[in-house]
């Protein structure tokens, strides 16, 4: 008899454990669309990376894997043709995707922004926004060890932002990871939500990024200066794009070292070394990054033919052209004038470096 119940009871755990298996099998779905054109986009493979699961999107865009354990996967999206994209998503229960925009290989925004519709549009907005099931949410906070006697940081926002990045290589579109930036070295930090582990990638991969600022809630945009040009020569690092359009406006986070000025025999001044970061803000001509005159006869002339109409939006909106909310202020002013300006920004957001 004991013996008869003993055998009940594991049968009762194995069905159970088997049930609860089968429980946490779930439905991947979602709909691929063509952002050039709006059109459905059929034939598209769908992978978990290293896992074997797998989808080919059918002729309405749809795209559905089933039996999906509960975990953390790597959503990879190919298809001839189009930039590829991967995202870092979490299954714990049935989950719709929506909408993922897939853009063709090397599309430009028709408008010659500077800052390419593809990091801009439609997967930005969805992953911030429309897909709750994205591994993230807040930002992560973390301030990295200071070396020692050097006070300070070099990283662009000590604080781990949820970003989208566009490599260089096949125009490669990554998502779901918390990132940060290291002026000094010109590397980014990628991490997930659940991880202590960060994974570092050269900027020199990284065609342009955007990230949530967790202070103000809004995008910030970054695009790589190999792309462009100071002087005639390549610049290494990144520019944040405030004002896209037909001369947008930009600037690049400077970070450098003030030494000790510490006077031991009179016990005044710093003991430590410093790192000190500073804005400089520059606009974009065609491939060339110029510095802002500091002259602000000059700068109006940056807008050649319409100067005396920019002179009079200074003048009547009490523009100090040494703040950089003034900046920003007429630079919109500018752009706006032609068609197809989206502002990026409602409001420049001054984070002190």
């Amino acid at each position: 008899m004991i013996r008869s119940k003993v055998l009940l009871i594991m049968i009762s755990l194995l069905t159970f454990s088997a049930n609860e298996l089968i429980a946490q099998r779930y439905s991947l779905t979602g709909i691929l669309r063509n952002g050039a054109t709006e059109e459905l986009i059929s034939g598209a493979q769908v992978t978990l990376k290293d896992f074997a699961f797998s989808a080919v999107s059918n002729e309405s865009g749809k795209f559905t894997i089933d039996s999906v354990f509960t975990n953390t996967y790597v959503l990879n999206v190919k298809m001839g043709g189009f930039q590829s994209y991967q995202a870092q998503i979490q299954v714990k229960d049935d989950l719709n995707l929506g909408v993922i925009t897939l853009f063709p290989m090397g599309f430009e925004d028709e408008t010659g922004a500077a800052l390419q519709k593809t990091i801009r549009a439609t997967n930005i907005t969805e992953l911030f926004n429309k897909r709750p099931n994205f591994i993230g949410g807040n930002s992560i906070y973390g301030i990295p060890p200071e070396p020692k006697k050097l006070q300070g940081n070099f990283y662009l926002d000590t604080k781990w932002n949820k970003a989208s990045i566009l490599l260089y290589k096949d125009e490669q579109l990554i998502e779901g990871y918390f990132v940060r930036y290291n002026i000094n070295s010109n590397n980014f930090e990628l991490r997930s939500e659940n991880s202590e582990d960060a994974t570092t990638v050269p900027g020199l991969r990284v065609r342009n990024i955007v990230w949530i600022d967790s202070e103000h809630g809004v995008p910030r945009y970054f695009i790589n200066g190999m792309d462009f040009k100071d002087e005639g020569s390549p610049i290494a690092g990144f520019f944040e794009v405030l004002v896209d359009g037909k001369l947008p406006l930009v600037r690049r986070t400077i970070a450098s070292i003030r030494e000790s000025n510490y006077n031991q025999a009179l016990m005044v001044g710093e003991p430590d070394d410093r790192v000190v970061k500073r804005y400089v803000y520059y606009y974009i001509e065609g491939k060339n990054v110029i510095e802002i005159p500091t002259n602000k006869k000059k700068i109006f002339t940056i807008f050649g033919e319409n100067q005396a109409e920019m002179e009079a939006f200074a003048e009547s909106n009490k523009l100090n052209l040494k703040e950089a909310s003034s900046l920003f202020s007429l630079f919109t002013q500018y752009n706006s004038k032609f068609e197809g300006f989206d502002p990026l920004l409602p409001k420049l957001i001054d984070n002190q470096p």
